[in-house]
């Protein structure tokens, strides 16, 4: 995965952020910890690394984890900080044209953040989220900061929590408190409106997450559900989603065999376009 914490890295992003406000986009960049799920193979065009492959149930071949140990106390201000200082390189530029719109801090999917949520208080579960919310608001404004969160899922790396909607709750409440400027959350597949508590605590702007189409996610708009509906395998497999929503053209099926691999092109940047279509 790119990153963006050395000088050469952030020009490199420049003329890609560039790009995309020339096309009238809107683009965030999102900042996570992979800690236990760091997979070497997955970054090997930027940092370099050696297969570990594992055959899950679907048969599909995915890239084993690499287990480190567990961070010390006395480690945790300097991730704090990593992540202060990776908001800052991504907002730093001198023309609005280069930087960053804003942040994304990835609170989920089992990564670092997200690995702190079991086995404690719900204060200290969510503790190391809100140090690192509050680390980058202070940095670059609150006004420029959204956060991920997948609180009723289990990933590799981290059990399903006990209580999630507590814990959602309580983080929705002190993000509203520090201001960010939305909160994107995962939902449950098998329970719907579970993300009714969450907004009513947050009461700001709220993106759901989960197995979303067009009619589900225009509904979802239109009861007041949610005020942003993100898209994940589907927005893959058609990068040009939202003109295809807009005159309901067919959409390209996903390749689930081509996720999570090493290979800059295919099953990434390989999808055919309506225009490649066309023609």
């Amino acid at each position: 995965m790119p990153g963006i914490w050395s000088e050469e890295q952030v020009e490199a992003w420049k003329p890609v952020v560039e790009g995309v406000h020339e096309k009238g986009g809107v683009f965030f960049c999102q900042i996570w910890h992979s800690a236990r799920l760091y997979v070497p193979t997955i970054s090997v065009l930027f940092i370099g690394g050696i297969p570990i492959l594992t055959a899950p149930a679907d048969n599909q071949v995915y890239e084993k984890p690499i287990r480190h140990p567990n961070l010390k106390s006395d480690e945790i201000p300097g991730i704090v900080n990593d992540f202060r200082i990776v908001a800052r390189n991504a907002i730093k530029t001198v023309s609005c044209v280069k930087e960053f719109d804003g942040i994304e801090i990835n609170a989920a999917s089992g990564y670092l953040i997200d690995q702190f949520n079991i086995d404690a208080s719900i204060e200290d579960r969510c503790r190391l989220a809100l140090e690192i919310v509050e680390a980058v608001a202070n940095e670059i404004g609150a006004n420029r900061v959204g956060i991920k969160l997948s609180p009723f899922s289990d990933y590799d790396g981290k059990e399903k929590d006990s209580y999630p909607e507590a814990v959602a709750i309580y983080m929705a409440n002190e993000l509203r408190k520090l201001g960010v400027l939305y909160l994107h959350v995962v939902e449950p597949r098998e329970t719907a409106k579970s993300l009714l508590p969450i907004r009513k605590a947050f009461q700001g702007t709220l993106i759901a997450s989960g197995g979303y189409n067009k009619s589900d996610g225009d509904n979802a708009i239109e009861e007041n559900y949610a005020d942003l509906i993100s898209f994940g395998r589907m927005f893959l497999a058609n990068p040009d989603l939202p003109k295809r929503f807009e005159v309901n053209a067919p959409l390209n099926k996903y390749n689930r065999s081509t996720f999570y691999t090493h290979d800059p092109v295919i099953g990434y940047t390989d999808y055919p376009s309506l225009e490649v279509i066309a023609s």
